[in-house]
Order: structure tokens, then C-alpha cells, then sequence
């Protein structure tokens, strides 16, 4: 990514997200786009966290905690608070993510064995009722 200034038409295209989405995440705070008039000019910081944004997105971080990680970037500690916590938060992201798989895991089991046990209930009747 170079300096060049990006239209929202342009980082809608590039990222694959749409025009409302980007002005939500200007009102949350996560992204701060140059102004002209109505038009919006994103740079390259814009379009790195961003792509962070929808990273974490899709790890299912909150929004806040986002802008909070995202914040910590301009402490001037060369972002060794960031990486430190971001580590962090996604390595609790990461547990929860394995503790609700294992959660679903054994859902899918339980619910295969009571489909299970209703198709032998299902062939008992109809063995019932066609004697």
C-alpha cells in the first residue's frame, strides 16, 4: 500500500465492504478519513487498520476492544503495548473459540444420537403398525 488517497468507492471495492459500513467505523472511531466537503479521502493508515478491523472482525473481537488495541499503536512505544496486548487478547480469543467448538462438538454428538434412537423408535412403529 502507498500514500496514495483512496475514495470510498475505491476502498469499498478493495476491502469488499460497503460505503455504510466505512462510516460506521468512522463513527466508532476506527477509522479517520480525510474530509473534503461530503467526500471522504482514506490513506494508508486508514487502509491498514482496516484491514485489521475486518481481521479481527472475523475472529469475533468486539468493536470496542478494536479500537482499543488500535489506539494503542500511537503510544510512541515503537506499538511494543500493542503487540503485547493484542498477543493477548488473541490468545483468550483463540481458548474461547476451542471451548466453544468443543461445546458445539458434543452438541452435534448428542443431537446424532437422539436422531439416531428416533429413527429406531421411527422403524419400531411402523414395524408395530404394519403387523
Amino acid at each position: 500500500m502507498d500514500e496514495t488517497l483512496m475514495t470510498i468507492r475505491q476502498m469499498c471495492d478493495a476491502f469488499d465492504v460497503t460505503p455504510r459500513t466505512l462510516r460506521f467505523y468512522e463513527s466508532k472511531e476506527l477509522i479517520f478519513p480525510a474530509r473534503d466537503g461530503q467526500k471522504r479521502y482514506y490513506n494508508r493508515r486508514d487502509r491498514g487498520r482496516l484491514k485489521l478491523i475486518l481481521r479481527g472482525k472475523r475472529f469475533g473481537f468486539a468493536l470496542e476492544e478494536m479500537r482499543q488495541l488500535l489506539n494503542l499503536y500511537d503510544r510512541g512505544d515503537a506499538q511494543e503495548e500493542q503487540l503485547k496486548r493484542t498477543y493477548e487478547a488473541a490468545r483468550e480469543r483463540l481458548a474461547q473459540m476451542e471451548r466453544q467448538r468443543d461445546e458445539l462438538t458434543e452438541a452435534i454428538e448428542d443431537l446424532r444420537a437422539q436422531l439416531e434412537v428416533g429413527a429406531e423408535m421411527s422403524m419400531a412403529f411402523r414395524k408395530t403398525a404394519a403387523e
